[in-house]
């Protein structure tokens, strides 16, 4: 895959809403030099051979736990950057807890990463609706960890596959209905040796 340099975060580009139709038109499969680029709006899924390392994702949650990222080892792991005052990630919040829930037992696990934020105010945002962990990251670390796919906007969601690689770039709010098929395609790839 090409690398490009580290991408600077930008928060200020917290825009887009789940798509209109629901579906999976906004996303393509990209290949050689095109897989790198992933515009804000944007969704891509990875071929296997073009997929990059993902970073170890670890941290402090947001009760001030530290996480274990040995957690994830040969899961599929769905990140989703956010913060509490971004209107599209309050849109999809609940889109994301439904993927959740319907992929969980499927050997996926889901890490929220909160970025641009303070921890009172994240914490408010997950109480009581929140299914999985959020790991605090006001500075925006962990995104810059992805160096070839940086989530530049948010919301953001990344698919990682089991072999710890990016497998999906969604560089958007997303609805359960886009992300399903998405997740259970990337956790299939075990039985097909992907």
């Amino acid at each position: 895959m090409a690398v490009l340099a580290a991408v600077t975060v930008s928060m200020a580009g917290c825009a887009g809403g789940p798509p209109r139709d629901g579906g999976q038109s906004g996303t393509e499969v990209l290949q050689g030099g095109d897989a790198g680029r992933v515009a804000p709006g944007a969704s891509v899924v990875y071929p296997a051979a073009e997929r990059g390392e993902a970073p170890t994702l670890e941290g402090e949650v947001l009760d001030g736990s530290r996480f274990d990222p040995a957690s994830l080892d040969g899961m599929v792991v769905v990140v989703n950057f956010w913060a509490s005052w971004c209107a599209p990630c309050r849109a999809e919040a609940d889109e994301l807890n439904g993927a959740y829930t319907a992929t969980k037992d499927l050997g996926v696990r889901f890490v929220g990463i909160n970025i641009r934020d303070g921890r009172d105010q994240a914490k408010a945002f997950v109480e009581g609706r929140e299914l999985y962990p959020s790991l605090f990251d006001s500075a925006g670390r962990i995104a810059l960890g992805f160096t070839d796919v940086s989530p530049n906007t948010i919301p953001a969601t990344l698919i990682v596959d089991r072999k710890g690689r990016v497998a999906v770039v969604l560089r958007k709010a997303v609805t359960q209905r886009e992300l399903e098929p998405l997740i259970r395609q990337i956790a299939g790839e075990r039985s097909s040796g992907g």
